[in-house]
């Protein structure tokens, strides 16, 4: 008889996503004639830009040529896309080769999947609130304890607080982890650091053999000099930290399902590689991405392209600081929005997370996202995104302050 991964049952409810989800359906159900603003999942709304959409256009015509026909891709992908991504980090000085960055379908993949390499003895230590993946795939397997439902954490997780009372600059744990992972900027807060608190971060995991897994999805939102773009742009990081990227909130392809892994070949355990475990793993879990999708994302690293990139985040950063000034000037205790796409607020009156959930989406039909549903320091917190279109943004804000908690 076969056995399930009893793990599964570990987790509690559903993904956080597809609870909200279920929840605003109901409502809509049952209030047909409710204006719904969605400022929930972190999902963009501007369509493609005109250079990549061109570069998708050409692809497909190649592909109805048998000239140009692509079947299967290298499951690593292709080099004209690895290339383009090398070059873009050493225009920023940065040492990475194209022979060290893996594409795949989006940076939500890699995060779940990474932790494949690692054993199930392995200590996590998770910044809090974060990003739900990177704690559920570990519990999927079987790798943090048991659910603590009264505290809300995980008993073999270290959790590591960001919140207002230390400046969302995270501490280093007493307890020493053997993975740590770092979303900067961060999801779900909208904070981040700046490349001297990021270099202690990188001394800290060389000096204690402490894997780093850097998750750098938003980084294209960064406007502050001082706040870094990827981790190796911190000295030794090439020696204990893996980087995460994603097309999907820089380039609009949440739909279109692209990003890469960077994983440097100095990454060395017990004399084994961590570069060619990936590798392995990629070649036998992974066909690739397709080429029309692969020939998009270079088109985002041409010079037209990022001229478009550029006001792509321009657009949503904008919304941004509509929402934190607006919230702000309501009366709300507000965060982010500068580096990054997520306004993170204080719910009002010491409401629990969800109790403003469903306040908000009652009584001004506005979806955003229960801080809770990102770790126990999430509580009584809640997430805003910048994704919506600048006219249901400023329609948002506007509700949001003529209401009376």
């Amino acid at each position: 008889m076969y056995k399930i991964n009893s793990n599964f049952q570990k987790l509690p409810g559903s993904y956080l996503f597809s609870d909200i989800a279920r929840k605003v359906a109901a409502f809509a159900e049952a209030n047909p004639q409710a204006d719904i603003i969605r400022l929930g999942i972190g999902d963009v709304t501007r369509p493609l830009t005109p250079t990549i959409i061109k570069a998708m256009h050409d692809a497909v015509d190649e592909m109805g040529t048998e000239e140009g026909f692509h079947g299967y891709a290298p499951d690593l992908g292709y080099d004209f896309l690895r290339d383009a991504i090398a070059g873009e980090y050493k225009d920023r000085g940065v040492d990475v080769s194209a022979d060290e960055i893996f594409v795949s379908d989006g940076a939500k993949s890699d995060s779940a999947a990474i932790q494949e390499l690692f054993s199930q003895d392995t200590r996590i230590a998770v910044t809090d609130p974060v990003y739900p993946v990177y704690v559920d795939s570990n519990v999927m397997a079987g790798r943090c304890g048991n659910w603590d439902a009264k505290k809300e954490q995980w008993s073999d997780i270290i959790y590591l607080p960001v919140t207002a009372e230390n400046d969302f600059v995270p501490e280093f744990p007493s307890q020493i982890p053997d993975v740590v992972y770092l979303c900067l900027p961060n999801n779900p807060t909208g904070t981040t650091l700046t490349k001297d608190q990021l270099q202690d971060w990188v001394d800290w995991a060389n000096r204690n053999g402490v894997l780093i897994i850097f998750d750098a999805a938003y980084e294209a939102y960064i406007s502050q000099p001082d706040v870094p773009h990827s981790i190796y742009e911190c000295r030794g990081a090439r020696a204990c930290a893996i980087e995460l990227r994603s097309f999907s909130k820089n380039a609009g392809f949440t739909g279109v399902r692209l990003g890469f892994t960077v994983l440097p070949r100095d990454i060395v355990q017990g004399g084994i590689s961590l570069h060619d475990m990936w590798a392995r793993r990629h070649g036998t879990k992974f066909n690739g991405a397709p080429y029309i999708t692969q020939r998009a994302g270079q088109a985002v690293y041409s010079d037209q392209g990022q001229r478009e990139i550029r006001e792509l985040v321009a657009y949503y950063m904008k919304n941004a600081k509509i929402i934190h000034d607006g919230l702000a000037e309501a009366g709300f205790e507000v965060y982010g929005g500068v580096n990054a796409p997520y306004i993170w607020l204080k719910a009002p009156g010491n409401m629990s997370s969800w109790d403003f959930f469903d306040y908000l989406l009652r009584e001004v039909n506005i979806v955003g996202t229960p801080g809770s549903g990102f770790g126990p320091s999430g509580e009584h917190y809640f997430r805003l995104t910048a994704f919506g279109s600048y006219e249901n943004t400023l329609r948002a804000v506007e509700r949001i302050g003529k209401m009376k908690v």
